[in-house]
């Protein structure tokens, strides 16, 4: 199958950052624009409370059912942005390792942020995705 998103590389930029800095799609993709995932079981629970790394495979297993539901997977999102309530670095690694390793080689252009607070009770990682499918 063909895939809308084109991963942009280049060598004028650090290859330190585990993603690509940019990706394209084209005119006839259509662009699919997700809620930011979050760490809700189906009853409206929050899963994995006090866990960084576990919210964020909750927000990744809750976004590839809102990726699925829209006719698409992770292989088409074009970009991220990943939210993390702490100031602290090592919990923002603790849940961009997770995301990474859901996206492996489709290594998305993305932004990983902290920030002061999330919505729901107990939410330390959100996940806000576009994605860009050619339908047949």
């Amino acid at each position: 199958m063909v895939r809308a998103v084109t991963l942009i590389r280049s060598d004028a930029l650090s290859d330190v950052a585990e993603y690509a800095y940019a990706a394209t799609a084209p005119a006839d993709a259509r662009l699919v624009f997700l809620a930011g995932a979050c760490p809700l079981e189906k009853d409206g629970s929050t899963a994995a409370v006090g866990d960084y790394a576990g919210q964020a495979a909750k927000c990744v297993e809750n976004l590839r059912t809102a990726l699925d539901a829209a006719g698409a997977e992770l292989r088409d999102v074009i970009s991220t942005r990943v939210l993390v309530a702490s100031t602290r670095q090592p919990d923002l690694v603790a849940a961009w390792e997770v995301v990474r390793d859901a996206f492996g080689e489709h290594d998305v252009p993305s932004t990983l942020l902290g920030v002061t607070v999330l919505g729901y009770a107990d939410q330390l990682v959100e996940i806000e995705a576009v994605a860009a499918v050619l339908d047949d």
